[in-house]
């Protein structure tokens, strides 16, 4: 494919019209959904006893308390020579660090209570300030980045994706963007994980398919490209779905990581979104994007989060630390373990040795 054909992708994933009131407004589930629901998470370790040195980081919970979020605590016991809970640098993003010498039993169990809630916003009545006003702590997310660059290729696309919709507020540039991902991106089951995220590649390949960290990375690209602040939150899905049952899980989630999407409206704050699903969906219910299924979760998705999943992060190049010689990880969505300085695959949970297990609480008990 030419780079000139790649813009004509626009066809029929840009045809959106200019957003209304009816379709900005985020359909909610019902009533008996809003309500606060706990969960525990579980981390269970045993690592190698080959090498040295080993060690181990574990992404937990945010900390924040937020209408739709709130950490009860964190709890490990096992072996260990150290272990210490720490936030990511300027951030209320927890970590669980130990480390293990030779000799010793490299197990590990480490605990969350969780409350979550279902996550809505209505934009029904939203009308964009005169003057846009960016606060500092938001402008951080209007960067290029090394996986998310802000480059001519990713400019060109937004504005290409933008003036076809004849987009012109912020509001109305991101549901054009959020409907042209939908519609063009390609879910592919087979990536491993969640993906790499590496817009760049993505489009200098002409080939848009992978799984959540890809098309989330392309959204906030592509928004930020249009001069809206954007971010992607890592997380993990820790219960069931009321919405499509593959869009959620319990039990053993050692491979449920999940990312989800926001973007930032002056005058009125974060707003959550989910284009990622929405294809999901789409491929594993081998559905059209057309299909009134797939509309109806295209409307729940635009400023919404189920919330039968749990926050990390949001970070990017995420350093862990001195202790880390990995370097800095493009996000850190999964378990990262290094034994004498080899990094493990956080990919593979059998032979990495975890196991990551949710359970509904249910009073004071769980509900596994």
């Amino acid at each position: 494919m030419k780079r000139r054909d790649f813009f004509k992708l626009l066809g029929a994933g840009a045809t959106v019209a200019v957003l209304s009131p009816s379709v900005a407004q985020a359909a909610t589930l019902p009533l008996s959904q809003a309500k606060w629901r706990g969960y525990r998470l579980t981390y269970q370790i045993t690592l190698p006893a080959a090498g040295k040195v080993a060690k181990l980081w574990l992404p937990l919970p945010d900390s924040t308390d937020t209408a739709y979020q709130f950490t009860q605590g964190n709890n490990w016991s096992g072996e260990a020579t150290a272990s210490a809970f720490y936030m990511l640098p300027g951030t209320t993003s927890p970590v669980f660090f130990a480390i293990w010498k030779r000799g010793e039993e490299r197990t590990v169990k480490v605990s969350s209570i969780i409350k979550t809630a279902y996550r809505t916003t209505d934009l029904s009545f939203y009308q964009s300030p005169s003057k846009i006003l960016i606060p500092q702590n938001v402008q951080h997310y209007l960067r290029s980045t090394n996986r998310i660059p802000l480059d001519n290729t990713v400019k060109k696309l937004a504005h290409a994706i933008t003036t076809q919709a004849n987009a012109h507020t912020p509001l109305q540039q991101v549901r054009a963007i959020y409907d042209w991902v939908i519609d063009n991106f390609n879910y592919d089951n087979n990536v491993r994980g969640q993906g790499k995220g590496d817009i760049q590649h993505m489009l200098s390949k002409e080939d848009l398919s992978g799984k959540c960290v890809d098309i989330h990375s392309l959204f906030v690209g592509l928004v930020r490209a249009s001069g809206v602040p954007a971010r992607v939150q890592y997380g993990i899905r820790v219960g069931e779905s009321s919405l499509n049952k593959n869009l959620g899980k319990s039990g053993d989630i050692s491979s449920s990581q999940h990312c989800q999407a926001e973007f930032y409206l002056a005058g009125f704050g974060w707003v959550p979104v989910d284009p990622s699903d929405v294809v999901k969906v789409a491929a594993l219910d081998s559905l059209p994007k057309n299909h009134a299924v797939i509309s109806q979760l295209r409307e729940q998705l635009f400023g919404a989060w189920e919330m039968n999943w749990v926050a990390f992060n949001n970070g990017e190049s995420v350093d862990l630390g001195k202790e880390c010689v990995a370097g800095k990880l493009p996000f850190f969505l999964y378990p990262h373990a290094e034994i004498d300085g080899k990094q493990q695959d956080s990919l593979e949970p059998e032979s990495f040795s975890y196991k990551i297990t949710a359970a509904t609480l249910v009073g004071t008990g769980a509900k596994i």
